[in-house]
């Protein structure tokens, strides 16, 4: 069983280079949260409400974290297998489903829409995660792993290439981004929404982090490039601080790599947070953005750290 440190500043955080050691907090350590999933996904704050929601995929539900309590509870059960979750410009939940094959939006109300499910009469493969930029777009990731199997979805024949979509925050209509990318998995925009990175978790002999100027208004992408060598490491979902560092999900094979591996805007390895278990997503949050949630494996942790994760990622 995980035991938490008792001493500062936390061992658990480490400098992988000096220039990581201003988003070191001396007297904050991890914590966990929660454990008790079967593969956690997903994380999203809601400030106003003073909560966490993250995917529990396996289990098939959405479940919540109170900050006030730290009470648990199941938010939704069925999600569809719901895997990446994020918010929109309006404060309403953008949930990625593996099962439903399709990207829909929780309203105020509860009711859930569908915000896109096919293309030209082909349906989506398992929608992975989720970003929405500032003039209200939401992009996602639509892989095929949800349909290859019945454990986070149901085994299906995938109808399209896996691709980076778009969904128009205005009109609705959505594009096709990009489908040269081996696995597209985790994205975020860099602070100035200029680069779109992608985790290509299927790339061979090791898993990328691909970049992409974001071009025409931020209707096209251009200039698809190798950004992280992730070696041995493992990423998957990510966020980006205010400075244009990559926090990223890191882990399997090598259990010294679970956890979180901190990149900085060139792409160098600055920084690492140890869990024990592989950290799957991860989010921002808190008063001031300034408390990273972890999705790792069976369980939720946190960590305060000396930076604010960009606002709306």
């Amino acid at each position: 069983m995980w035991q938490p440190n008792s001493r500062y500043p936390d061992p658990y955080v480490r400098n992988l280079d000096p220039s990581f050691a201003p988003y070191r907090l001396a007297l904050a350590s991890v914590e966990q949260l929660y454990t008790g999933c079967r593969w956690s996904e997903g994380p999203v704050y809601f400030g106003d409400g003073r909560y966490l929601l993250w995917s529990d995929i396996p289990n098939d539900r959405i479940l919540k974290w109170e900050e006030e309590t730290g009470a648990v509870s199941v938010y939704r059960k069925t999600s569809y297998n719901a895997n990446g979750n994020t918010r929109d410009r309006q404060g309403r939940l953008i949930t990625c489903e593996h099962r439903g094959r399709r990207v829909t939006r929780t309203e105020y109300d509860g009711s859930l829409t569908v915000l896109m499910d096919s293309h030209q009469g082909k349906r989506l493969n398992s929608p992975n995660d989720v970003v929405v930029k500032s003039d209200g777009s939401i992009w996602f990731t639509d892989p095929v792993f949800g349909i290859l199997g019945y454990y986070e979805g149901e085994k299906a024949e995938p109808e399209m290439k896996p691709a980076v979509w778009r969904i128009d925050g205005q009109t609705g209509e959505a594009t096709m981004m990009a489908d040269d990318i081996e696995g597209p998995n985790g994205l975020a925009f860099s602070p100035d929404e200029s680069v779109l990175y992608v985790v290509a978790s299927r790339a061979e002999p090791n898993r990328l982090i691909r970049a992409f100027d974001v071009v025409d208004g931020g209707r096209k992408l251009a200039n698809n490039r190798v950004f992280i060598d992730a070696a041995g490491g493992t990423p998957d979902g990510f966020r980006v601080d205010i400075d244009g560092n990559l926090w990223c999900g890191w882990g399997m094979g090598d259990p010294e790599l679970d956890g979180v591996r901190v990149f900085n805007k060139t792409g160098a390895p600055i920084g690492h947070v140890a869990l024990p278990e592989r950290c799957a997503n991860l989010c921002f949050g808190g008063r001031h953005r300034n408390r990273l949630f972890m999705a790792a494996s069976h369980g939720l942790y946190a960590l305060y750290v000396n930076t604010q994760g960009v606002a709306g990622g």
